[in-house]
């Protein structure tokens, strides 16, 4: 069966799915839920959760709407678990620490309208 066949998954979520090489109910089964929501945003799609809920009503076989509060928080989780642990992209800027910069104007400045920075 084509992922397009599936409960919950429409046209757009069907072509996402292809794109990223999943392409019938088996796919998604190996790949399961979070690993599918994982491919299609790594391949630079935007998917909100409801993909992610989505994909586990379809792996169980119940309408997205119907999956639990409790299991929902347990698939984001996962997913922010398995996001935590990819491996930095190459050449991805890491963030370095935030320096703080103050505008201090001196009451001898206002006449001219000159700004000094704090690190001046």
């Amino acid at each position: 069966m084509s992922t397009t066949k599936l409960r919950n998954i429409g046209p757009k979520s069907a072509a996402w799915l292809r794109q990223v090489g999943l392409r019938s109910e088996q796919d998604l089964i190996a790949t399961g839920a979070v690993g599918a929501f994982m491919k299609v945003k790594r391949a630079g799609f935007k998917p909100s959760l409801n993909l992610l809920y989505s994909l586990e009503g379809a792996l169980v076989g119940c309408h997205w709407q119907e999956i639990p509060e409790a299991r929902r928080q347990q698939l984001v989780t996962e997913y922010e678990t398995a996001v935590g642990e990819l491996p930095a992209a190459r050449g991805a800027q890491v963030a370095g620490p935030v320096h703080e910069t103050r505008m201090q104007v001196d009451a001898d400045d206002e006449e001219t309208d000159e700004i000094r920075f704090g690190d001046d």
